[in-house]
């Protein structure tokens, strides 16, 4: 067994209870009732400037009047509800005995149907009506629809009734809780809506999609691999190819092939603090292009049109799928209005949609000493659409956690108490992490065979050790007394830490697990097997036994 000279630390902390009184949002609603949320109301250049909702802030609504009865539950097209990427609610009402219930609300762009996405609180109140806990969209222009559902009139239901005044709705529909208004039956709730891929939700209806290289079979639900450019242009977004009794798809110079060997897309770059876009200006002449947020405008150089953001600025949407952080957003170009100086006299298309996507992966080792290295502190990674989502394990002076050691190691004795914590190097809402590992090595090697864990599979392992809380979900901070290893050489100390990076709302992520003690440790390297280690190396702290 591994021994380890360490100095214990006592501490104490107190506790304060609070009493916190709740009031029920089926009584203490803001009310939308502007006639452009509905879904009836389409925008255009007619209707002067398209609305946006970033003036919500999580507060609880009820659609009534001119607005509609509910939000939407099936696909809204862009350019509907006063704005151009409406927003509906992706899935069913709930009925009042369900309480507050969360659903994904998305938002119409681009022929897609959630190119943007939240969650949404609901909740049925028993007077029939229903109330929303909407967020404030990440961009503009967003906007929360309301729809005017059908409503079986008691006085006037002829032919509409069962029994004594009882409504009957219409197929695709279902009586909501108020016994009179007919809502939407969201089918791709049910067995995927039959589809082998993806299920949209419409009004009354539902279709089956498929993915990029692949189209719907004769029963309009089964994907099928597209054989040849003659079917849907081989699913290819710019030039099909037939090469060898087979096809293939080739880009526009300029332009690059996506890894679905089907879409072209622009050079993108994807690192920690700056995501890098250019795109040939033989594809954009003539056109102005903007991100999601206006504000953020391209900019010419001769060739090439670019841009650059990072994952906080010009609407940047950041989710987690899987074990990827994914950033989005899109490039739009819109026709100039007049000519520009580099020559921009011609246009050969009127509208320009460029997604642009970064992925990150959500596992991380950290491992250094407890002194960054300048020059490797950051993790990045130049690439067309992947990149490293970077963290720095920074070990600080005092408490506070709010300077670090930058130029020496630092020199610490035994009775002192070393406070280190993992630092993104850029801050991102709607992430959090977990650190699940963190050991210590008498040398830089993270497989030395003389190794002590301090957290082990997100849990305290060494009782020494005690967190201090943040506002930040993604920053950590720990102190642990100082500490040795045995043996008279053994006078540094070298930290390693693993660290995964999770969806702030997903309930059922690792992250939000925490600590959970592993009963077979055979599953380990299966949880590797998508793992991607980086070692940043720096200099270690320096033990005084004297």
């Amino acid at each position: 067994m591994l021994s380890l000279i360490l100095l214990s630390l006592a501490l104490s902390a107190g506790v304060r209870t609070s009493v916190s009184f709740v009031v029920d949002p089926c009584s203490a609603y803001i009310s939308l009732n502007e006639p452009w949320r509905n879904t009836e109301h389409h925008i255009n250049t007619s209707h002067g400037t398209p609305m946006c909702d970033n003036n919500m802030d999580g507060e609880w609504y009820r659609f009534i009047g001119m607005a509609g009865d509910a939000m939407p539950t099936f696909c809204i097209q862009e350019n509907l509800c006063g704005t151009h990427a409406p927003i509906w609610l992706n899935g069913s009402h709930p009925m009042p005995s369900d309480g507050i219930v969360s659903i994904q609300a998305c938002a119409s762009f681009n022929d897609n149907c959630c190119l943007w996405s939240t969650m949404v609180d609901v909740k049925a109140c028993l007077k029939g009506y229903y109330v929303y806990r909407l967020p404030k969209p990440s961009v503009c222009f967003h906007v929360y629809c309301g729809h005017f559902y059908d409503i079986c009139d008691i006085a006037d239901c002829e032919g509409h009734c069962v029994g004594e005044g009882e409504c009957q709705c219409p197929a695709g529909t279902v009586l909501g809780p108020d016994a009179q208004t007919c809502l939407d039956v969201n089918e791709c709730e049910v067995n995927n809506g039959g589809c082998s891929e993806t299920c949209i939700n419409l009004q009354g209806s539902f279709r089956c999609e498929c993915g990029i290289g692949r189209s719907l079979g004769t029963n309009a639900a089964t994907c099928e691999d597209i054989e040849g450019c003659h079917n849907s242009n081989g699913g290819c977004s710019h030039n099909c190819v037939q090469v060898d009794g087979s096809y293939q798809c080739e880009c526009p110079r300029g332009l690059m092939l996506s890894e679905d060997n089907h879409t072209c897309q622009v050079p993108v770059q994807c690192k920690s603090d700056l995501i890098e876009v250019a795109v040939p200006k033989d594809l954009v002449g003539g056109l102005d292009l903007y991100l999601l947020n206006a504000s953020c405008k391209a900019l010419s150089n001769g060739t090439h049109a670019n841009i650059n953001f990072n994952l906080k600025s010009c609407g940047t949407a950041i989710e987690v799928v899987g074990d990827k952080i994914i950033a989005r957003n899109t490039l739009t170009g819109i026709p100039k209005q007049t000519p520009g100086s580099n020559g921009d006299f011609i246009i050969r298309t009127s509208k320009l949609v460029i997604p642009i996507t970064c992925e990150f992966p959500c596992q991380y080792t950290v491992s250094e000493g407890y002194v960054p290295n300048p020059a490797n502190s950051l993790l990045e990674i130049m690439g067309r659409n992947h990149g490293l989502f970077p963290f720095a394990l920074e070990i600080f002076k005092s408490k506070a956690f709010d300077e670090i050691y930058k130029e020496t190691p630092p020199v610490l004795k035994l009775r002192d108490s070393l406070y280190f914590g993992i630092e993104p190097v850029m801050h991102v809402d709607g992430l959090e992490t977990l650190v699940e590992n963190c050991f210590a090595t008498p040398s830089v090697n993270a497989d030395d065979i003389m190794k002590h864990y301090l957290i082990k599979d997100g849990c305290i392992n060494d009782d020494t050790v005690k967190q201090e809380t943040s506002m930040d979900h993604l920053v950590k901070h720990f102190y642990v007394p100082v500490f040795k290893f045995v043996g008279k050489d053994n006078k540094k100390v070298y930290l390693h830490c693993r660290v995964l990076v999770c969806g702030a709302q997903d309930t059922k992520s690792r992250c939000s697990q925490g600590c959970r003690r592993r009963m077979r440790r055979s599953t380990e390297p299966e949880e590797r097997d998508h793992l991607r280690d980086h070692l940043l190396t720096g200099g270690p702290i320096v033990i005084d036994t004297e």
